[in-house]
């Protein structure tokens, strides 16, 4: 039976391979983004989940847009990925440059040859929107504004945002060329949650810098009017509109909620609100510690050891609310595998079942190497078996 068994996965790998199709990761199919009703009162938005980055809902969702503030979520992503690998710390000083004071707009009115921790800074940027502090923590981390911008790009390319392009960190000038889309900005988004960092600061309602001196609040409204909301950035110009990527966690689910060009702030937070409100109302997130899974290891042949771990990466999906208790799962393992065993080498699966109805499939793969036993080691390892007899 394996020998069939592993010449039909085989035939079904290579039809996958041909039609572009993959079993794994694939959408939820508890997941419904055809509403009737029209959730945003805006010319663009979308509700993305954050584990999983799976679209809840979505009107006109690729189309290009000034983003005003909001191309700060960027410049955060930049920010906090220097932080986490080391590059700077919170308590890294920045000298104020005559560039960075001269920014208008939202501004927490840094004068030339001031001195303020990354960690002030980056409260200027999340709470108050603070331009000049965009632009003097783009200088401190990049050396000038101008390559911290062609960073943004490079990251943004990395990402696969090819509806997106900055010219500033800021998005305070009104052009074309600086632009994105609401997808776009929801995975830069998505992104920056992934640095649980930042929610130090964007969850700050009000605060103060300069010893008490300056006080900052909130530019996102929803921190105090919304419950479990933690995020994001606000952004508005004439140009741009009001627009708004809102984060809010309920129940293990994060929601990033993307509103682009909207008439008037009352209907940004208004229709950031009520994506929220739906994707909180509908769906519900089911991962490996909801189900408490259980897998079993697989014998090796030939190897150091006599058995593999597997595991598996990304076990989440969204399921209708009220579905999370009726996830029944099947783990399917080869009976055994011969060494060596890479780390990461697939050595089973796990299919998820709603009602019967399979929703996702996961591939299982080897937690660890298991390199192939050589010889000598053979004869240790018989040695001390005859010695415990």
């Amino acid at each position: 039976m394996g020998r069939y068994r592993k010449i039909a996965a085989l035939f079904v790998g290579v039809v996958l391979l041909l039609t572009g199709v993959s079993v794994y990761g694939e959408p939820s199919t508890q997941v419904d983004t055809e509403v009737s009703t029209q959730l945003v009162k805006a010319e663009s938005g979308i509700l993305m989940e954050a584990k999983t980055g799976e679209v809840l809902y979505e009107w006109n969702p690729d189309e290009p847009h000034q983003i005003a503030s909001v191309t700060k979520t960027m410049t955060m992503l930049l920010i906090m990925e220097a932080l986490d690998n080391g590059k700077i710390k919170k308590e890294d000083i920045v000298t104020v440059s005559e560039n960075a004071a001269s920014m208008g707009g939202s501004q927490v009115f840094l004068e030339v040859g001031e001195q303020m921790s990354v960690h002030d800074m980056l409260k200027a940027i999340a709470v108050a929107s603070g331009n000049d502090a965009a632009v003097a923590m783009a200088e401190h981390i990049s050396g000038t504004h101008e390559a911290f911008v062609e960073k943004m790009n490079e990251k943004a390319e990395a990402l696969g945002l090819s509806n997106t392009h900055f010219i500033n960190c800021t998005g305070l000038d009104e052009t074309e060329e600086h632009h994105s889309t609401a997808r776009d900005v929801a995975t830069i988004s998505r992104e920056l949650l992934k640095h649980k960092g930042i929610l130090e600061y964007t969850t700050i309602w009000m605060d103060s810098l300069r010893d008490g001196a300056f006080g900052l609040s909130n530019t996102n409204k929803l921190i105090r009017f919304y419950k479990g909301a933690n995020g994001l950035k606000t952004g508005s110009t004439s140009t741009a509109k009001y627009c708004l990527s809102a984060t809010a966690e309920r129940d293990g689910m994060q929601l990033i909620a993307v509103v682009l060009c909207a008439p008037s702030t009352g209907e940004r937070f208004g229709s950031a609100t009520a994506l929220l409100d739906y994707g909180f109302a509908n769906y519900a997130v089911v991962d490996s510690e909801t189900l408490g899974l259980t897998l079993p290891e697989v014998p090796v042949q030939g190897g150091v050891a006599q058995t593999v771990s597997p595991k598996t990466e990304g076990v989440s999906f969204i399921v209708k609310k009220g579905n999370q208790d009726k996830v029944d799962y099947e783990v399917q393992m080869q009976e055994s595998v011969k060494a060596p065993v890479r780390d990461g080498q697939q050595i089973g699966e796990m299919i998820f079942r709603i009602d019967g109805e399979e929703v996702m499939r996961k591939e299982l793969v080897a937690n660890q190497e298991v390199p192939r036993i050589k010889v000598w080691q053979m004869f240790l390892k018989l040695t001390r078996q005859w010695l415990t007899l």
